[in-house]
């Protein structure tokens, strides 16, 4: 059944107009009055709804059942990744939603290539909430992972954090697989730096905070890789995948 996020209360028995966006998709993918979609709002759950009405800018529905299936992680995983180049943070976003991540908080941090304005960084905020969207409606998710607004690495590290962060660093004694092993499930920040990993001014100032260093392996990964890799491992250690 294709599957559509609508951002609006929904309930069992509701008559609903379409968002043209979604309207759109039925139009395209040929459905028709008496087929049937799956609808999300980010609160939990799904909604199973029957197509009443099909135009080619309009489309109408019917809300019959609502089934509580979830399929979130039992514990909340943040990436903080440094802003990278071109559209690798479109790529981090879609596989982050696929494992699982419960939010996402760029940041702007030495080495990051890209500077974003705060013009830019509104449109770059409202077209990665849109990646969010997509990836959810793809992979079964129906709560929205959060992305938050981009800050600086200094402004963000300053400020107390109810969650443990962990700064992946290729100069860690640890790794974060062998520690995950030890560790029970539990809500973490996962730190990863741009093309170049965070500056050691940087990793000091995670450090000075309170930051975990835990290294990826042997091998040097790149920033489009680190977090999600670190998912996966965090998924292998403590379920949920």
């Amino acid at each position: 059944m294709p599957r559509f996020y609508v951002a609006q209360p929904l309930a069992e028995g509701q008559a609903l107009d379409l968002p043209p966006e979604v309207a759109h998709h039925v139009h395209v993918l040929r459905l028709g009055p008496g087929d049937r979609l799956t609808l999300f709002n980010g609160e939990g759950g799904e909604y199973t709804a029957v197509l009443d009405e099909v135009q080619k800018k309009r489309a109408a529905c019917t809300v019959k059942l609502f089934d509580p299936r979830e399929v979130e992680l039992p514990y909340a995983v943040t990436l903080a990744q440094g802003l990278p180049e071109g559209s690798k943070m479109d790529w981090i976003l879609e596989k982050a939603v696929e494992l699982g991540a419960a939010g996402l908080q760029p940041l702007a941090a030495r080495r990051s290539v890209v500077r974003l304005s705060a013009e830019r960084a509104e449109k770059k905020l409202e077209h990665w909430q849109g990646v969010v969207v997509s990836a959810s409606e793809q992979s079964g998710r129906n709560r929205l992972l959060q992305v938050a607004p981009p800050a600086a690495f200094g402004d963000w590290i300053a400020q107390q954090d109810l969650h443990k962060r962990v700064l992946l660093t290729p100069r860690a004694g640890e790794s974060l697989a062998a520690w995950a092993r030890h560790q029970p499930p539990q809500a973490l920040t996962v730190m990863v730096g741009p093309e170049g990993g965070f500056s050691e001014e940087e990793e000091a100032a995670a450090l000075r905070h309170g930051a975990l260093p835990l290294a990826m392996g042997p091998r040097i990964l790149r920033t489009e890789t680190a977090g999600l890799a670190a998912l996966a491992m965090l998924g292998a250690a403590w379920g949920g995948l």
